[in-house]
């Protein structure tokens, strides 16, 4: 690979390091589905009163970045409505807080561990969110850090978690946009603190395991079966990556997005909705992890965002991995699996809604019918099919991408134990 270029007033030549860490721990990997967490906490914002709404947006403003990249900012959001038209909203996983302490390892770097981009179409009925592996080796273009002003050169083949050392947020979501052709109007990171007082906030959020997992690695301890988690043990699920599916970083996606849709629904559920106690502690919590970008940054914003997500229909929103496959130079790296991301993202591009093949989700998940759900009646063995019946297929259905990985926010999925 090349390695990257930087002007020559950047005192280190070579690519980012990670650290001591070794390239199998689950720490470096930890923030995968935090970043949904924290959408979702942004959007609980605009659920609440106006006072908590102008409390936490003072702290939110105060750590405010541009990411506008020389582009012209995004009009301002309507006064108490849902913004007119869709957006990209970019969030980051960083995993390196400096108020973290070293309690999950030490680095010589913040790399930007989780990206997941969320689009919300045009007329608000569908959503995608995109999750790109840390590992995905890229193109990264020009950057300039709008914090300190220093300037970096493109690089032509890098992992994708080194662009946060190379700008921060703004670099972040230039890199992403690079290389989907989506323009990116909105972005926040979080780190690891955050999942912790989010999941406390909202009261915990039920996950599924088809047989007991423990991993020390990740602190993982749960029995088979569905249980409630939250603080420690809710990060120890998203960090959790050897003792899930086969082990991989990608497979570990897979309990990731069964995490994450469980949080939807449980932020969509009248008990949550309907107490004010926990929609604030998420503004709180969210106020005090995130930093946003400074078109985020405002109360007006964050209660158009929850707006216009508040009446998205779960089986319309879409979590999905990005199409990669092997590095062919690195069996530790993954690249684009390119006619599947270019089929993807034509798509998005186009605002049009798509949805995934049968057994689209990953080793680490298996799908799980809905308890709750009224059984279907059992078809009638005797009765002679109808010749005259019109046929099944809807013509207005999304297209079927078949290849790619996820599962809507309405399927519910349990978590596969490592048998390696």
């Amino acid at each position: 690979m090349n390695e990257t270029a930087r002007r020559p007033r950047r005192p280190s030549s070579g690519p980012v390091r990670h650290g001591r860490l070794r390239s199998s721990s689950p720490v470096a990997t930890a923030l995968k589905g935090l970043a949904v967490v924290a959408a979702v906490a942004l959007v609980s914002v605009g659920t609440i009163t106006a006072y908590a709404v102008s409390s936490v947006a003072t702290q939110f403003t105060s750590n405010a970045v541009d990411i506008s990249n020389g582009e012209a900012a995004p009009a301002p959001p309507p006064l108490l409505s849902a913004f007119e038209g869709g957006f990209n909203m970019l969030v980051i996983g960083t995993d390196n807080d400096p108020n973290q302490g070293d309690s999950f390892g030490e680095r010589d770097a913040t790399l930007n561990d989780v990206n997941i981009l969320l689009h919300v179409s045009a007329d608000h009925k569908n959503a995608v969110v995109v999750s790109f592996p840390r590992d995905l080796v890229i193109s990264h273009p020009d950057c300039q850090d709008p914090e300190t002003g220093e300037t970096f050169d493109a690089m032509s083949a890098q992992p994708l978690n080194d662009a946060y050392a190379r700008g921060g947020i703004a670099c972040v979501a230039n890199t992403v946009s690079n290389l989907t052709g989506l323009s990116i109007q909105y972005a926040a990171a979080t780190s690891f603190d955050g999942v912790i007082e989010m999941t406390n906030a909202v009261g915990g959020v039920p996950v599924c395991l088809t047989a007991p997992i423990f991993d020390s690695d990740s602190g993982l301890d749960l029995p088979a079966g569905t249980s409630v988690i939250e603080g420690q043990m809710a990060l120890a699920f998203l960090r959790n990556r050897h003792g899930v599916g086969d082990g991989s970083d990608l497979s570990r996606i897979g309990s990731q997005q069964q995490y994450l849709s469980s949080l939807m629904r449980t932020m969509k559920s009248a008990d949550t909705l309907s107490d004010l106690g926990k929609l604030y502690g998420l503004a709180q919590a969210a106020a005090s992890n995130i930093k946003p970008s400074q078109s985020l940054a405002s109360p007006d914003a964050m209660v158009s965002l929850a707006l216009t997500l508040k009446d998205v229909d779960l089986n319309n929103i879409v979590f999905v991995q990005y199409p990669s496959e092997e590095d062919p130079d690195d069996v530790n790296k993954v690249v684009p699996a390119q006619y599947l991301a270019d089929a993807m993202f034509a798509k998005i591009v186009a605002d049009q809604p798509f949805t995934l093949g049968a057994d689209s989700t990953t080793t680490g998940s298996t799908v799980v019918e809905d308890p709750a759900a009224p059984a279907e009646p059992a078809p009638d063995a005797t009765a002679a099919p109808d010749a005259t019946a019109a046929p099944t297929t809807d013509p207005s259905a999304p297209e079927v991408i078949e290849g790619l990985k996820g599962q809507t926010a309405a399927q519910q999925t349990c978590a596969n134990p490592n048998d390696n």
